[in-house]
């Protein structure tokens, strides 16, 4: 049964389309590989599918830009003149955002100021003064972030029981203090709790009691 012809336009069905683009696609490169075996010759594909995907053939041993190099010599056409000229202009765009930032660094600095107008002198300044303002109030926040934790370090030296509590409850109040150049903790027992410590010259703890343990630098 003879394959009916298929009518040339569009395909409106993104599946379908994508499915004979993949199926067409491999039957171009296989004529391509054939032609180039069969007959010695140089071939170049470039594809880009709907997406904008990249799908190319090239003949064996050689490589797109001897192609197209050879196409220019063959035609007389320069194909990289005008992305060379679009890779200038990029670069002389650039150049000239950099010479403004340049400029603008300086004028801020003081520098630079003779070429300003009133107007552009009287922008520049309100520019500084707001950013100033947003200074200031960093710097102000940042003080009061200090003052915070110096008044709960200060709370912490005056108060013995500000410290902290060991896991296992066995102490209510932790202060440390420095000892001839060692540091040192004293732990104060909990009133209604006793331990036994297999140190005999430890008598058996009150409410008052504190054990210094000598902790090396």
């Amino acid at each position: 049964m003879a394959r009916g012809k298929i009518q040339i336009k569009r395909i409106e069905n993104q599946t379908n389309r994508q499915v004979t683009y993949s199926k067409r696609r491999n039957g171009l490169f296989k004529k391509a590989h054939e032609l180039t075996v069969l007959c010695d010759a140089r071939v170049s594909i470039i594809m880009f599918s709907s997406s904008n995907k990249l799908h190319e053939f090239i003949s064996p041993n050689t490589t797109t830009k001897e192609i197209i190099d050879l196409y220019q010599t063959v035609s007389d056409v320069d194909v990289w003149s005008a992305h060379y000229e679009r890779m200038q202009e990029t670069k002389r765009k650039l150049l000239e955002t950099n010479r403004k930032l340049r400029t603008q660094i300086k004028q801020r600095l003081g520098e630079c100021l003779d070429e300003l107008d009133i107007q552009e002198l009287r922008s520049l300044e309100e520019e500084m003064e707001n950013t100033f303002k947003l200074v200031r109030e960093r710097k102000f926040k940042s003080l009061g972030n200090q003052i915070e934790t110096t008044k709960k370090k200060e709370l912490r030296a005056e108060d013995p029981h500000y410290g902290l509590v060991d896991n296992g409850g066995d102490y209510d109040s932790v202060l440390g203090y420095q000892i001839e150049g060692s540091r040192a903790y004293a732990l104060r027992y909990h009133q209604n709790q006793h331990h036994h410590y297999p140190n005999h010259a430890l008598h058996a703890p009150s409410a008052s009691d504190i054990i210094t343990f000598h902790l090396l630098e």
